[in-house]
């Protein structure tokens, strides 16, 4: 099956994979022949399979030492904390970030020293460490100040803080330069020395990794011989928060962190972890859809509508009346979040078809009076709508008055938009400019929006060699409504996860199925329930911000026409009863 052209304007192709090396895995490991061939689609080696589907933590825990100069880096800190030195963190105010500054936090506090955590504020501040607030953390008493999640490319804060006197420590996995900041230790798996190959870790597990490094030679050096050895395992859970919430790939290490550190969330042990799976509604094993759509939003809320602090505060105490406080704020913060977002959504959207950007290489838009920090999501949704990288511009006067833009950017495979924003700060177009592959910021003046508009869509046609952006939708397998038992999403859910960025939730085409009962749920999301043609059980689907689009138009006039549908199936526990459901990604007429 082909659909050369959905109502999302893409192409659905097979997941390329071996059949005999499908069978080779299904029979060798005796599972299922749809895990084999999943497995073989991502490219899974048949030795690496054992790893993948059972990353036993006794065995396959990455060795924070193949970092590039970890080992120095934990000989210091462990001096330091035993000769006392006062040390503060800083921290992004994303859940990266958040979770990072926790993880720190608690190390410290174990170790017998409440560090401060200085968290920037996102619509004053903007991204990344400052002169400023290095200061500050100097006078809260700080000679080592650790900065987490940002930093690989903050060269003058950098140099301010060598000029205070500070011992600098930057732990990020940020894409890293050829040069490198004038750090006393650099700890980043996308340093251009680093051998590690984890360069797919997020900050938290950076940060994780390098309490685990400082405790191991704290223990070397008898620091536990009359006190008590922290309990490291016990924050994997914030590991595994900070990961998923991340969007980095569900690969290597952060496959095993995120599978250990999802049992002990289940746990409920920290107490800001019990607080957002109460807020959240989740009664059960945690996953990856409750921290990407429910736990994750709420932490991020914080510092968009409120004080960027909140999360990093949550996730650090243990009075759980306060996390739960904390957690209902956060709660408040998301809701106002999400009709913000909308409208600045509505209105970006609008700019799109007013200046023709809609077949762009790249879309930029900018506006004024729009809310900064919803940029990056408000990107996302034009990326998701548009089918091309796409970059939100707000404007505000900075701390010396002057006004400047801070843009988000999100894209799609094949353009790497942080290259682009790094390239175009090294033209000297970009005041500031980073980030990953997919997801990036950057600060601009407004006098040169125009020359980098016309600069990035250059550079975006390069990487793309010229060739026109025709999304794809990658299809798993073709399945049947009938099919989809509790059963079948169980074994995917149980094997499979965690899902993420590198490991992609299967995505299964539902070939001529009735769609049929289709409503409005919620203002934006379109309910509907589907049956093969052959007649049979229907199970209900959901298409979740679809009201408005072509896709959820389709859906909406269907009355039991038969379409073709992609997406993927879902497990439904409500009250204590399960179903299976689809989430529909994308529809296709026949």
């Amino acid at each position: 099956m082909l659909v050369e052209k959905s109502f999302k304007e893409a192409r659905w192709v097979m997941a390329a994979h071996d059949p005999k090396e499908a069978t080779r895995i299904a029979q060798g490991y005796g599972v299922p022949e749809i895990i084999g061939r999943l497995l073989s689609a991502r490219q899974i080696n048949f030795d690496d399979v054992e790893s993948f589907l059972w990353p036993r933590l006794r065995d396959h825990f990455p060795d924070p030492f193949k970092l590039k100069d970890m080992d120095a880096l934990a000989e210091f800190m462990a001096e330091a904390v035993i000769a006392g030195r006062p040390i503060g963190v800083f921290a992004d105010f994303d859940v990266d970030g958040a979770t990072s500054s926790a993880i720190l936090k608690r190390f410290f506090r174990a170790l017998g020293q409440e560090v401060p955590v200085y968290i920037p504020d996102r619509l004053k501040e903007g991204y990344g460490p400052s002169a400023d607030a290095y200061k500050s953390l100097k006078e809260q008493g700080a000679e080592i100040v650790i900065t987490v999640d940002c930093g690989i490319t903050s060269f003058e804060p950098a140099a301010a803080a060598k000029e205070m006197g500070l011992d600098l420590i930057i732990l990020d996995h940020h894409e890293a330069e050829d040069e490198l900041p004038a750090a006393t230790f650099i700890i980043d798996p996308k340093r251009k020395d680093d051998m590690s190959n984890y360069d797919e870790l997020a900050a938290c597990g950076v940060a994780f990794l390098t309490c685990v490094a400082i405790n191991a030679r704290l223990r070397d050096k008898g620091f536990y011989k009359e006190k008590p050895e922290p309990n490291l395992k016990a924050w994997m859970d914030l590991v595994a928060l900070g990961t998923i919430a991340d969007m980095v790939p569900q690969r290597g290490p952060n496959r095993v962190l995120v599978r250990s550190g999802l049992v002990q969330m289940n746990k409920r042990e920290t107490a800001g972890i019990r607080a957002l799976c109460e807020v959240c509604g989740v009664n059960g094993m945690p996953n990856p859809y409750h921290i990407g759509f429910g736990m994750g939003p709420r932490i991020n809320a914080g510092s968009r509508v409120h004080k960027s602090d909140l999360g990093s505060k949550l996730l650090s105490t243990d009075d759980y009346e306060e996390a739960k406080n904390l957690a209902w704020t956060l709660n408040d913060c998301n809701e106002k979040r999400k009709t913000w977002q909308k409208e600045m959504c509505d209105e970006a959207i609008e700019k799109v078809k007013a200046f023709g950007m809609e077949e762009d290489q790249l879309i930029v838009v900018d506006g004024e009076g729009w809310h900064s920090g919803l940029s990056g999501l408000v990107a996302g949704r034009l990326k998701e709508r548009f089918s091309r990288p796409a970059c939100v511009i707000t404007y505000a006067e900075n701390e010396q008055g002057v006004l400047e833009g801070r843009g988000s950017g999100r894209s799609v495979e094949g353009v790497n938009i942080a290259a682009t924003f790094i390239d175009a700060r090294n033209e000297g177009l970009l005041v500031k400019g980073g980030g990953h592959a997919m997801a990036g910021g950057f600060t601009i003046l407004p006098e040169k929006l125009e020359e980098f508009r016309a600069f990035a869509k250059e550079h975006v046609q390069n990487q793309l060699n010229g060739a026109p952006i025709v999304p794809e939708k990658t299809i798993d397998a073709v399945a049947t409504v009938r099919g989809a038992s509790i059963d079948f999403v169980k074994i995917l859910q149980e094997q499979m996860t965690p899902f993420g960025s590198g490991n992609p939730e299967p995505v299964f085409a539902l070939t001529k199925v009735r769609v049929g009962k289709a409503d409005i749920m919620a203002e934006k999301h379109i309910r509907c329930f589907i049956s093969d043609m052959e007649g049979g059980a229907s199970i209900k689907a959901v298409a979740f911000g679809a009201v408005g689009s072509p896709l959820g138009d389709a859906l909406l006039g269907a009355n039991d026409t038969p379409l073709h549908l992609a997406g993927g199936f879902q497990i439904n526990d409500w009250q204590g009863r399960q179903s299976v459901e689809f989430h529909i990604d994308d529809v296709a007429g026949l």
